[in-house]
C-alpha cells in the first residue's frame, strides 16, 4: 500500500524543484536532489512536478480538476 505524503511536503517538494531548477544542469538533476533532500522518491516528485505544470497551463495534459471530475 503506498503510503501517505504530506500534502504540505508535497508541495514544498514541488515549489523547491521549480524554484531551483535553473540552477541544475536540468530539471531531472534538481528534481534528484529535492528528493534526496526531502527523503521522497524522485519519480513520485518528478510526477507531481509534471502535475504542477500541467495545472499551471505550462504543459499539455489533464488537469487535476479534470481528472476529478472524470472520476466523479
Amino acid at each position: 500500500m503506498p503510503k501517505k505524503i504530506d500534502p504540505a511536503l508535497r508541495a514544498r517538494a514541488v515549489r523547491l524543484v521549480l524554484d531551483h531548477r535553473a540552477e541544475y544542469p536540468s530539471t531531472a538533476k534538481a528534481i534528484a536532489a529535492v528528493a534526496r533532500q526531502e527523503g521522497i522518491g524522485a519519480e513520485s516528485l518528478r510526477r507531481w512536478v509534471v502535475q504542477a505544470e500541467i495545472d499551471a497551463g505550462d504543459r499539455d495534459g489533464q488537469t487535476s480538476e479534470e481528472h476529478a471530475e472524470i472520476r466523479r
